[in-house]
């Protein structure tokens, strides 16, 4: 067994001593109570083979990319006061609900995704299939979009970098190729060595346009530390904000194939104090030289050869943090089809060409998805705003509260943590509620383009 026991923290007794003969496959009503790769000692192909600081880096591409050039705007929309209060205090509690994913994945080391934390909470009441399929399909969509969204990035980083070279549906199938490509590794410890590409290139990106933007000073020197703003445009600007701590849809995946789970709070450190500090630097300078009309992504208020330096540098960042999401999709489905069995493991034609196929069939729906939904950004920020908002904060409060149940009196701490939980529900609720309001707002009011368009973007 792995370190995942090192802390005393055991699943209930209904959930400790299961075990299964080898290849047996598990039924669709069972909460699957073995750690999702069962006994690694003399496999083929080991999975839990992870070190904390490469879980870091995975971490930390799969989270930061080129949406933190969006949070400029959002300063210039909040004013610089609120939109750093914001910066730091959601990046706080995003830390927090991250360390609960972890406490919840050490008392319940079965769990591999969302969807099978939502077999967990949904046990109690009966119905614990239709918790996993909830949670599960609803981490899948969200994967599969923000594929997309990486997919649509490129082909916009491919249209700068040569002046519209060729039909935008070409570079995203070039896209759509790429990405498969980087996708074939079927352990995360493989795909760790691509991360360090990934934070290179966006510290790179970063690092040119605040020194271009610093330079050729394309605002009007004037700053503002508050502003007064419409709530839709307001909230808006939050949820850009918001979305930028939204990595925690595969922090299960991730602990799951940790040498030393219990080496976790490390590594989510990690990821929080390096995201938090570059998202506060990041917006701030920027917004500074950029002033109150800079644009989203920031790239866009420097000079087009800027641009395209910065772009071209960027590319490891574009692929790599959307080739991380599809692994995570892909790894829950393939984990769905032969956990239990000693197929998972194999280097066999069926496990590997089931693993290839997959992978192809959820790239080529994320391609499908970005070309043909003409409004695609705008879609992406509705199903991010009902996602994101209870995979990074909600369902955390939920999964506290789970854990301690039947204990919220017991003590003075337990009484505060009580509270503090309930609010980050709360927080999570309102997120989701009035993210789809103004992300529905703005998905009426865009007229759009056309479905599978040659032109610039289909965003």
């Amino acid at each position: 067994m792995s370190g995942l026991q090192h802390d005393g923290m055991h699943a209930d007794d209904d959930n400790s001593k299961a075990s299964i003969e080898k290849g047996e496959h598990r039924r669709s009503s069972d909460i699957h109570c073995e750690e999702p790769f069962g006994n690694e000692e003399h496999a083929e192909t080991k999975y839990r083979t992870l070190l904390w600081w490469q879980c870091g880096m995975i971490m930390i591409a799969e989270t930061i990319s080129l949406g933190i050039l969006s949070l400029p705007s959002a300063v210039a929309v909040l004013g610089l006061v609120p939109a750093v209060i914001l910066i730091v205090g959601l990046g706080g509690v995003a830390t927090y609900t991250g360390y609960v994913i972890g406490q919840f994945k050490l008392r319940y080391p079965q769990v591999h995704s969302m969807g099978d934390a939502g077999e967990v909470l949904f046990r109690p009441l009966g119905i614990p299939r239709f918790g996993r399929e909830f949670l599960g399909t609803a981490q899948l969509l969200f994967l599969i979009f923000i594929m997309g969204s990486h997919i649509l990035t490129f082909t916009v980083m491919m249209n700068t970098l040569t002046d519209h070279g060729t039909c935008s549906i070409v570079f995203g199938i070039v896209g759509l190729i790429v990405s498969f490509v980087f996708a074939l590794p079927r352990t995360l410890r493989k795909v760790s060595w691509f991360s360090f590409a990934s934070f290179a290139s966006i510290i790179a990106a970063l690092l040119i346009t605040m020194i271009a933007i610093s330079i050729q000073r394309p605002g009007d020197g004037k700053v503002d530390a508050t502003t007064s703003v419409s709530l839709a445009k307001g909230f808006m600007a939050v949820t850009n904000i918001v979305f930028a701590y939204a990595g925690h849809v595969a922090f299960f995946g991730f602990i799951s194939e940790m040498k030393i789970p219990t080496d976790y709070p490390k590594t989510l450190y990690m990821l929080q104090i390096t995201d938090t500090s570059l998202y506060v630097v990041a917006a701030v300078v920027i917004y500074i030289y950029g002033g109150r009309d800079v644009k989203s992504p920031a790239l866009s208020s420097t000079s087009p050869i800027t641009a395209k330096v910065a772009y071209g540098i960027a590319i490891p960042t574009i692929v790599i943090a959307g080739v991380i999401n599809g692994h995570v999709a892909s790894k829950y489905i393939y984990v769905r089809i032969f956990r239990g069995s000693d197929q998972i493991h194999r280097r066999s034609f069926l496990s590997i060409g089931t693993w290839i196929g997959m992978t192809a069939l959820l790239w080529i729906i994320a391609w499908i998805i970005a070309e043909a939904i003409p409004v695609f950004n705008t879609l992406l920020s509705l199903i991010t705003a009902l996602f994101a908002s209870w995979f990074t904060y909600g369902l955390s409060g939920i999964f506290w509260l789970f854990m301690n149940r039947g204990r919220y009196g017991e003590s003075w701490k337990k009484i505060l943590l009580t509270g503090i939980n309930l609010v980050i529900v709360a927080i999570g609720a309102c997120l989701c509620g009035m993210g789809l309001w103004v992300s529905g707002k703005a998905l009426h009011d865009d007229t759009g383009g056309a479905s599978f368009s040659c032109a610039e973007s289909n965003g």
